[in-house]
């Protein structure tokens, strides 16, 4: 997790300095002064790589390091079974229709179609997420 700790560090840093140069260059080349959205919105992309690149370094230094953080791991210090990976699914098209209907019912302001749309989504994730649960096993 230290890699992902190191790039989301370089994130804040150049967000940060780019807010910086972005805030002086409106100043100087505008007559309406510093040009706010752009700003705040630099800052708090640098913030939330900060708080990501934290959260990072924090879980790093409770784990057991993996091979993408030791120097001297082999290739196949990375081998072996990564986890279970669904073949194929429908519940992400699910999920995203949703999604998109949640969209358009903000952007026509139609809270009738929002709680639906909020229903199905909890519908969609409940079934993405309980889509191979078995049950209890009884043996």
């Amino acid at each position: 997790m230290k890699v992902e700790a190191r790039i989301f560090d370089i994130v804040t840093v150049f967000a940060f300095l780019v807010a910086i140069v972005y805030a002086v260059m409106t100043g100087y080349m505008t007559n309406d002064g510093v040009e706010p959205i752009g700003t705040v919105a630099l800052i708090l992309t640098g913030a939330l790589a900060l708080l990501v690149g934290s959260y990072f370094r924090f879980v790093s230094r409770r784990i057991e390091p993996r091979p993408e953080d030791r120097e001297e791991a082999e290739i196949a210090d990375g081998a072996g079974e990564l986890g279970f990976f669904s073949p194929g699914s429908y519940w992400p098209v699910a999920l995203a229709a949703c999604a998109a209907l949640g969209g358009v019912a903000l952007a026509f302001f139609q809270i009738w179609l929002l709680i639906l749309a909020i229903i199905a989504l909890l519908i969609a994730v409940g079934g993405l997420v309980f889509e191979y649960h078995t049950g209890p096993s009884h043996h």
